[in-house]
């Protein structure tokens, strides 16, 4: 489970109006900086091989190879508008890093050319492998505070009354290791620290999901709230609230979900952590929170062990 970094929404609230979404320097973050950095870097290098293709095939040890440079400079500066204007320039530095890649197989035909500068390819190829890493690095940080794919993202929100004194339900979902009673799919839940906690989970596809997730705000009998930390396969955030119910008839938990979405190693898929009603799917691991609490087990149809129900969960959909 994890939660969004929220500094950037502040900041864009705060922007000047005239100015693009990376432009604001005083007061940005490290992340908004790097960004907005690689964005004009992006326009600046696209236009240069959109205006001067030859010139630049000649810096690289190319011969020829213009009408290919020309494109290649479109999409920099394509890459480099997504960045400055966009809220989230993650979509836009993962799209550097491929092209990043892209440069790189252009450069190793140049070196196998026999008519190249053999070596200004390398110098060429060195300079862009430097440049790869920084991509890399400034998308990793991006998408750990924005996540990699804005439209990857989604709420759920449920509420459910239970019919259990208030400090009782608190004091089981606070206890993280009961997590994989009531949410199907996750293997196991260590505790790590005082509010830290490592989760293992398998999707219905058999894909091994592993994460870190931090407590970020504990109101005893109130409010629990939760965040993954910085590379783990699930960004995701959360809360849960305790509320006694009219006449002090139980406990109403209200449950909210921002999902994110799993980002493994370049060229991988990015899979989707949500399915199509991410709302009902909260409900079906609520209603099972609340059948423990209620009767020690999960009702189940079709003979499965207690606690683990086959009704879709959370992370049914991850890498679907």
């Amino acid at each position: 489970m994890a939660i969004e970094t929220m500094e950037y929404q502040r900041a864009a609230a705060a922007r000047p109006r005239g100015q693009t979404k990376r432009q604001q320097q005083a007061g940005g973050t490290s992340v908004d900086r790097l960004a907005t950095g690689l964005g004009w870097f992006s326009i600046g290098l696209g236009f240069a091989e959109v205006i001067a293709p030859r010139s630049v095939a000649k810096l690289v040890g190319s011969r020829n190879h213009s009408a290919l440079l020309r494109f290649f400079g479109l999409r920099e500066i394509a890459a480099g508008v997504g960045i400055l204007k966009s809220g989230n320039p993650a979509p836009g530095l993962w799209a550097r890093v491929g092209g990043d890649i892209v440069d790189i197989a252009f450069l190793a035909s140049v070196l196998g050319a026999r008519r190249s500068k053999k070596d200004r390819a390398i110098g060429a190829t060195i300079a862009v492998a430097g440049v790869t890493a920084l991509d890399i690095l400034a998308a990793q940080k991006a998408s750990s505070a924005y996540g990699a794919w804005p439209q990857a993202r989604a709420r759920a929100e449920a509420g459910l009354l239970i019919n259990q004194p208030l400090e009782e339900c608190y004091r089981f979902w606070r206890n993280v290791e009961n997590a994989p009673r009531f949410m199907s799919y996750v293997e196991s839940v260590r505790i790590t620290g005082e509010r830290r906690s490592h989760w293992v989970a398998r999707t219905p596809g058999n894909m091994r999901i592993e994460w870190d997730s931090e407590i970020t705000e504990d109101i005893p009998n109130q409010r629990i709230s939760w965040r993954s930390l910085p590379g783990s396969d699930v960004m995701s955030s959360g809360s849960v609230e305790f509320d006694r119910a009219p006449g002090n008839r139980g406990t109403i938990v209200r449950v909210q979900m921002d999902y994110g979405n799993t980002a493994h190693a370049i060229g991988s898929a990015l899979a989707k952590l949500v399915g199509k009603d991410p709302e009902q799917v909260a409900y079906k691991d609520l209603r099972r929170f609340k059948q423990i609490l209620e009767t020690g087990e999960v009702i189940t149809t079709e003979g499965q062990p207690a606690g683990r129900s086959s009704g879709t969960t959370w992370l049914d959909s991850i890498a679907r």
